[in-house]
């Protein structure tokens, strides 16, 4: 397991550099001035050359990406302490991870920039994940077990009709209820994680997600059931409960593992169209913003940092398999579930 982690990880530095390489070259060939949006009305040529050559844009791309790359890499020196004031420090190399600077904001370094919205984004996503989760995966594997009962078409009917409906007609829609008929949360804005105003977008975001696990728990349960070795326990006079616990329940996880891998790698970034409806001030706008503003640095980072939580997302998947079920071995020669 170990070694199987260690070259997964040893590939993560290629990966990037490949996406990297790749997001890098599109963003220079793609229609649109940096520099022109920059100065806007006030452009002129002799400015626009200068600002150039400032930005290093007036060089070949492969020597831009180069550089780029260095900056984000480039060990840079960091000093540790130790105890109390007045305790040992010392001054030690660390992974710089620099991003360069903001062409929109300039000044400002894209690093922070990023951090503060991904932290917003990352709780709005785990407020919504709590939500379809918690409701989902019981209500599903529940449903399973009602199978040919009114119950069990009626809610995956009902889930169907949740996931269906965008969150443009939900978001609208409890803020209406809630807001202004009932008055239980405020209109809009941001305050935290536990401020009483994120019940509305994690309630529009979590809702199409509890319909989606429904129905991914419902069919994944029910393959399980109809196994040989499930009626095999029922034959061994074990009881409902350590069946569904020890033989069901665990083996219908192994699907949805690979959906939660693909959800926890988009964490950090949260829907446009939820932060305009919602007043959130998190990436996903800002994003939108960066790419027709051509600040390439600040989606360069972002580039960089999905694609390393996509990475240890799905790497964190097989070691869930691992973990859920026991057959599942990785063989290091092989690279590969065995």
């Amino acid at each position: 397991m170990w070694v199987y982690i260690a070259r997964r990880l040893l590939w993560l530095p290629v990966l990037l550099f490949m996406v990297s390489a790749v997001t890098f070259a599109l963003f220079r060939v793609v229609p649109g001035d940096p520099v022109t949006t920059m100065l806007g009305s006030r452009y002129n040529e002799a400015t626009a050359e200068r600002l150039r050559e400032a930005l290093n844009l007036d060089r070949p791309l492969a020597v831009q990406y180069a550089s780029y790359m260095w900056g984000v890499i480039r060990p840079k020196m960091h000093t540790v302490r130790f105890g109390e004031e007045g305790g040992a420090e010392f001054r030690a190399p660390f992974l710089g991870l620099d991003f360069g600077e903001s062409f929109r904001f300039r000044g400002r370094a894209v690093g922070p920039l990023l951090r503060s919205k991904m932290w917003v984004s990352l709780q709005v996503n785990t407020a919504a994940m709590v939500v379809a989760l918690g409701i989902g995966l019981p209500l599903g594997f529940w449903v399973a077990h009602r199978q040919g009962s009114w119950l069990d078409p009626a809610t995956v009917a009902a889930g169907v009709i949740l996931a269906s409906i965008p969150i443009m007609v939900t978001g609208p829609a409890i803020l209406w209820a809630g807001c202004l008929r009932l008055d239980l949360i405020p209109c809009s804005g941001w305050g935290g994680l536990f401020d009483a105003r994120i019940l509305s977008v994690m309630l529009a975001m979590g809702i199409p997600g509890v319909a989606g696990f429904v129905r991914l728990m419902r069919a994944s349960t029910l393959d399980v059931m109809g196994q040989d070795f499930i009626r095999t326990a029922h034959s061994k006079g074990l009881s409902g409960v350590a069946i569904d616990y020890r033989h069901v329940l665990r083996n219908a996880l192994i699907p949805i593992i690979t959906i939660l891998a693909f959800s926890l790698s988009g964490m950090l970034t949260t829907s446009f169209v939820a932060e305009r409806i919602f007043g959130i001030p998190g990436v996903g706008s800002f994003a939108i913003d960066s790419l027709f503003n051509r600040d390439y640095p600040v989606m360069m980072g972002l580039t960089i940092i999905v694609t390393t939580a996509f990475v240890l997302s799905i790497l964190a998947a097989d070691i869930a398999y691992a973990y859920v079920d026991p057959r599942i071995r990785y063989d290091a020669n092989q690279g590969g579930a065995a």
